[in-house]
């Protein structure tokens, strides 16, 4: 099995609302905005080579929207989906899954393009994979979230007939090597994928840890639905991942692909940081 970073670009949101009650003066020294008050985010993909299966988690924010839709994301960088997939000698259409953790648009907008027929799935041979609790949640949003759950976005995936659902549940096995664990905080039944590599275990924290400057358990964006349950969420799993070891890939981390962590008199905190490539 191969794993390989798959970096889709760059964007930019508001560092108040990506750390919520946390002072400026705290989260400014972890995570620099510029003079308007954005960070710098990354938009990162995992791409996993099972050998028949290559299986990749969250596709970008994609290029089917106006530019005027870009352009509050202050869109920028030399990557995208399918330079980073090339750089590794693949194609879209050697995808044959898609995992996506969630449906907020900037980690399913590159599952679609926009063809003369309309939008159509970026990776014609992949199976898509939600699951149907947030599918629910994500086709009825709830307004706070809605502007985040685009219908050209999603209600494609379900006409091109490609969409299927991982059971949720404690402890579900996608594949041998590959286990979701669904959390509630940041948007309801959010998938994070555990996957078993080189004698570790690398979790795919999506936006449970945006970064690790939101390693820090009140460090929680403004956007979480339900930021007491991201608390409780994100104790819990830092316990767990310092205890056993694991390693964190960040979706967001502008500079930080992974990191392993330690307890510290503040709290667990980031031990090493370091490229996947290096793992």
């Amino acid at each position: 099995m191969r794993l390989y970073t798959i970096d889709t670009g760059l964007f930019k949101l508001d560092g108040g609302a990506m750390f919520g009650t946390i002072p400026k003066n705290l989260w400014n020294k972890v995570c620099p905005a510029d003079e308007n008050n954005l960070c710098t985010l990354a938009m990162r993909c995992l791409l996993i080579d099972e050998g028949e299966r290559r299986i990749l988690i969250d596709t970008g924010i994609g290029d089917k929207q106006s530019e005027k839709f870009f352009s509050y994301y202050y869109l920028h960088g030399d990557d995208s989906l399918r330079t980073s997939l090339a750089r590794y000698g693949y194609t879209t259409d050697d995808i044959t899954d898609v995992i996506l953790s969630h449906l907020h648009l900037d980690h399913v907008g590159g599952a679609l393009e926009n063809l003369a027929e309309g939008p159509v799935p970026t990776f014609k041979n992949a199976t898509y994979w939600s699951c149907q609790e947030h599918w629910n949640w994500a086709t009825d949003p709830n307004p706070r979230e809605s502007p985040s759950f685009l219908k050209e976005n999603i209600l494609p995936l379900a006409a091109s007939g490609k969409l299927k659902f991982i059971e949720k549940s404690d402890s579900t096995h996608f594949t041998e090597n590959i286990s979701i664990r669904f959390v509630n905080g940041h948007t309801d039944s959010m998938m994070l994928p555990f996957i078993k590599y080189k004698e570790h275990t690398l979790v795919f924290v999506a936006d449970l840890l945006p970064t690790a400057a939101h390693i820090p358990v009140n460090y929680v964006p403004a956007y979480d639905v339900s930021p007491l349950d991201t608390m409780t969420e994100k104790a819990e799993f830092l316990a767990e991942a310092e205890e056993n070891g694991y390693i964190l890939f960040f979706e967001h981390d502008e500079h930080n692909e992974c990191a392993s962590l330690k307890k510290t008199d503040k709290g667990i905190r980031v031990d090493h940081v370091f490229k996947l490539e290096d793992l």
